[in-house]
């Protein structure tokens, strides 16, 4: 898994539709998640720690949360079937911690209201994401180009064995 954090929220240039945009630790990649008005809303003014005369849905469950000793352990976007992303929400109270499936705009929303850290699987980052230093990217792949062709066998027989036992 690798840990992202939110960028920001975007709207799409054809569809006009929102976008929350994150980001991993090095900014070299990027997952766009569509999502809807409300949930885009909901997102912002988390960022913008925007406190609403009254509790909203996630404020709501930040206050449920807090009221019951739960932890928001981690929220882990664990998987990408048919253009729709899964989530879900690692909550803990006491030694018992469970899995509670979610939509991502939520389990964004909540976890930017509890400072929770955001995971993403890796196979999603593969399908779904951007790069976005591609400089970099290429810099790091003709890297690993020289390396292999500079590699001779008798080197891995030296670092692994030759496999006899």
């Amino acid at each position: 898994m690798i840990e992202m954090r939110v960028a920001g929220i975007a709207l799409d240039a054809i569809t006009r539709s929102p976008i929350v945009l994150l980001k991993d630790a090095s900014d070299r990649r990027a997952l766009p998640i569509y999502i809807g008005q409300e949930q885009a809303r909901a997102i912002a003014g988390a960022i913008e720690s925007q406190k609403p005369p009254r509790p909203l849905t996630h404020d709501l469950i930040v206050n449920i949360l807090e009221t019951w000793n739960l932890t928001l352990e981690k929220v882990i976007i664990h998987s990408l079937q048919k253009d729709t992303f899964y989530a879900a929400l690692v909550v803990k109270q006491g030694e018992t911690t469970k899995e509670i499936d979610s939509r991502p705009s939520d389990a964004i929303a909540i976890a930017l209201r509890t400072n929770t850290p955001i995971w993403v699987m890796e196979e999603v980052i593969a399908d779904a994401s951007i790069p976005v230093d591609r400089d970099a990217d290429e810099a790091e792949q003709q890297a690993f180009r020289e390396f292999v062709s500079n590699l001779r066998p008798e080197d891995l027989i030296k670092r692994f064995g030759n496999g006899e036992s």
